[in-house]
């Protein structure tokens, strides 16, 4: 019997295909969503609680921009601004749903999330540019 030959790390360490994080982003953006308005009144009897609410509309946000730039990337077309407003209009309305304050603090919270999305991104990939400079 032969031996079992180790493979490299970045071998063994497979990236998932944009289209399987699709499919992962709009399951668990259907769950947040679920529990989200399952919990709504929960979420509206107080102020922190609203608070909290605008963070799951935060994160509602983040995982519609995931399946929507994968979608796009499986696609061979790039995603631009249009995707991400699309993405924070449908977590908004789904803040909106549970309160007032809580589609305000969603805004709020979805603009830091999209500052350290874009923060890890450009530490990720490093663009053309990035690259001349160095």
């Amino acid at each position: 019997m032969a031996p079992a030959v180790a493979q490299p790390a970045a071998a063994a360490r497979k990236l998932t295909s944009p289209q399987t994080s699709a499919l992962y982003a709009v399951i668990l953006f259907l769950i947040v969503l679920s529990a989200q308005q399952v919990n709504r009144a929960t979420l509206a009897s107080s102020k922190a609680l609203t608070i909290v609410g605008g963070f799951i509309g935060a994160l509602l946000f983040l995982l519609a921009l995931t399946f929507f730039s994968n979608m796009q990337e499986a696609m061979g077309a790039r995603s631009g601004w249009g995707v991400v407003f699309l993405s924070l209009f449908i977590a908004t309305v789904a803040a909106a749903s549970v309160h007032g304050v809580c589609a305000t603090t969603c805004i709020l919270f979805s603009a830091g999330l999209l500052f350290e999305v874009q923060r890890v991104s450009a530490a990720a990939y490093p663009s053309a540019d990035a690259k001349k400079k160095n």
